[in-house]
């Protein structure tokens, strides 16, 4: 394999991991609606509540 070539598969794959934590900054970056939290803690509350029923007393 020439050196040429293994360079060229560094740069890409460098290339694609620079690029995904771009992604990540920015999507982290990225407000959740206010609807999606209202169901996720909706749907946090009934876990514990189903939960609690579980446990022998």
């Amino acid at each position: 394999m020439s050196i040429g070539w293994v360079i060229f598969i560094i740069v890409i794959v460098l290339g694609i991991i620079l690029s995904n934590i771009l992604l990540l900054k920015q999507s982290a970056k990225m407000k959740v609606p206010d609807h999606v939290l209202k169901a996720i803690k909706e749907r946090e509350a009934a876990e514990a509540e189903n939960e609690d029923k579980k446990k022998p007393k």
